[in-house]
């Protein structure tokens, strides 16, 4: 079985699907712009329904003009421990696709899915890249609209804090005890072979 983080895969997998955890300690250290960069090129490559790549990020670096506003966006529980982040990303995913061969745009059933699987893989980058990715719901999604002039037909899907981690006691005391690794639901749980089971 694979074992990392204290965490124990009930099959074999790579050990970076352990490794990656959500913290929320983070140093204050700033991120590059190339290393960024490198993030968005991870979520660049994920898949997509027709290729339609739905997937945006608009984002900001410490100690940018932007980020007052993007920090400001947070609820106050995010904003207790994301003041200490490198960056802080909102993701958004395009409602229509141009299908191969179309002249027109359709809705796309999959986008926030799509973008689910672009999320995923910024994160993975981050944590081999020796970087931590955060997402969350927790902040003032309608000002994000006006304030990013995101246009019709988009959809905010999370805000996403990147950082180097830190010890859990530069975190609020009450939230020390949360930081470490969760752990999963069992596959049985989630996993059906010929029909869907109710008590799933």
């Amino acid at each position: 079985m694979t074992k990392a983080n204290d965490r124990v895969a009930d099959h074999p997998i790579d050990a970076q699907f352990l490794e990656r955890w959500s913290p929320r300690s983070f140093t204050g250290e700033a991120i590059p712009e190339t290393e960024l960069m490198t993030l968005f090129e991870a979520a660049r490559w994920a898949p997509s329904s027709y290729n339609s790549q739905p997937w945006r990020f608009v984002y900001a670096r410490r100690d940018t003009p932007s980020w007052d506003g993007f920090f400001g966006l947070l609820n106050p529980f995010n904003q207790s421990w994301a003041k200490d982040a490198a960056a802080i990303i909102v993701a958004l995913s395009k409602s229509t696709m141009l299908p191969p061969g179309k002249d027109r745009e359709i809705p796309s059933h999959s986008h926030s899915y799509d973008a689910g699987a672009g999320w995923a893989y910024l994160a993975l980058q981050a944590s081999l890249s020796g970087w931590a990715a955060h997402a969350m719901v927790g902040f003032d999604m309608d000002t994000a609209f006006a304030q990013l002039q995101v246009p019709q037909g988009y959809r905010i899907e999370a805000s996403i804090a990147i950082g180097r981690r830190g010890d859990k006691g530069l975190l609020p005391e009450a939230m020390q005890s949360r930081e470490e690794p969760n752990g999963r639901n069992p596959i049985g749980q989630f996993v059906m072979e010929g029909r869907f089971r109710n008590d799933a």
